[in-house]
């Protein structure tokens, strides 16, 4: 005996109808009829007396429906609690491949914390891959990762976009290279360049980008977030999302800053991604909601026009101080700071020790 063939039941006489339950059911009638059959033979009783006008409750169904509700009953209450107990003391599991940390994770999790004050949320930073497969079995509730331009979306998982941008150059605010509009690739492979490590959607982006030809120098590391203090540091330059960039602390102190890509307009999107099969705890759907509620928010804008308007000669907009581009602190030279576009309709490897982890 199944529950939902007690719910089969109860739908039936309800409603007095095969044919309307299994409109209200979204199943098939051929399906629902031997559900409730094969229940009967179980139960050595005719629940339903079938008739040329529809179906209602026999004699021995009726003194059995009453035991019927009251199963159903506490199955619903069941549930109840068990949501309850997900959304005060559940765990949730986050992987994300950490370029969202700056716009989008951190007020997140603090809004989060509000509603849920004790749920614990762990951050894993980790590949797209890992963190596919890892949200398919179970071992994360949610992952955050980037698209290319035709990247194939899983089927297996549910997609929800939540920024969308494109790539571009991170460069300390020093550079020689701030002071021009945007960044040729010629220019790229002139200087140190830090790419990310195999794996990262950035790295497959770069050598798409580079054509295979090899830069100046180049390091090669282990996530935006280490990227970006490698440049502040000025060991050289890395391409990241501009949503990765644009509200980041160092560039906010005028640190670092970005120009986009002279000859390539790929666009890069962030989602947010869960099991479209199984039981989704309470806690993941709610933090789930939030994140999407909070992209949607972020006001709309074309990014990637950093100093001056889009296709303005190289050096029409000179940096001002020392360590901070002209124009408001932390945004590109000559240009308000650039807003991050909002997602909007739709556009195996073995975890490595050390990968970053924060609690909530």
């Amino acid at each position: 005996m199944r529950i939902e063939q007690l719910e089969y039941v109860a739908a039936v006489a309800r409603l007095g109808s095969f044919r309307r339950a299994a409109d209200e059911l979204h199943i098939s009638q051929p399906a629902l009829s031997g559900s409730v059959r094969s229940l009967e033979r179980e139960l050595g009783v005719d629940l339903l007396d079938r008739g040329r006008y529809g179906a209602r409750m026999s004699d021995s169904g009726r003194e059995l429906f009453p035991y019927i509700l009251t199963l159903l009953d506490s199955f619903d209450r069941l549930r109840h609690a068990a949501g309850e107990q997900h959304r005060s003391v559940r765990l949730v599991r986050l992987g994300t491949v950490s370029a969202a940390t700056a716009p989008l994770l951190a007020p997140t999790l603090q809004q989060f914390r509000q509603s849920h004050p004790l749920t614990q949320v762990e951050v894993i930073g980790a590949q797209q891959a890992e963190i596919h497969r890892g949200v398919l079995e179970g071992s994360f509730d949610l992952g955050l990762v980037n698209y290319l331009d035709g990247d194939d979306m899983p089927p297996e998982l549910e997609t929800t976009p939540l920024l969308r941008g494109r790539p571009v150059v991170v460069l300390r605010a020093d550079s020689p290279l701030a002071r021009h509009s945007a960044v040729s690739t010629a220019d790229l492979l002139a200087e140190p360049l830090i790419v990310m490590r195999s794996g990262y959607v950035m790295h497959r982006y770069l050598h798409r980008l580079l054509q295979g030809q090899p830069p100046a120098f180049s390091y090669s590391t282990d996530g935006a977030e280490m990227g970006k203090l490698m440049v502040a540091e000025g060991l050289g330059l890395t391409v990241l999302p501009d949503f990765s960039v644009i509200g980041d602390p160092l560039e906010q102190h005028g640190v670092i800053t970005w120009r986009p890509l002279a000859d390539d307009d790929t666009g890069v999107e962030l989602v947010i991604q869960r099991a479209r099969s199984g039981s989704v705890p309470l806690a993941a759907r709610d933090l789930h909601g939030i994140f999407v509620a909070r992209a949607r928010a972020h006001p709309a804008g074309h990014a990637g026009s950093p100093a001056g308007q889009a296709g303005s000669p190289a050096g029409a907009a000179p940096p001002g101080q020392a360590g901070s581009p002209a124009g408001q602190a932390g945004s590109p030279a000559g240009a308000a700071p650039p807003a991050i576009r909002p997602g909007g309709v739709a556009p195996g490897t073995r975890r490595r020790r050390g990968k970053p982890r924060v609690r909530s």
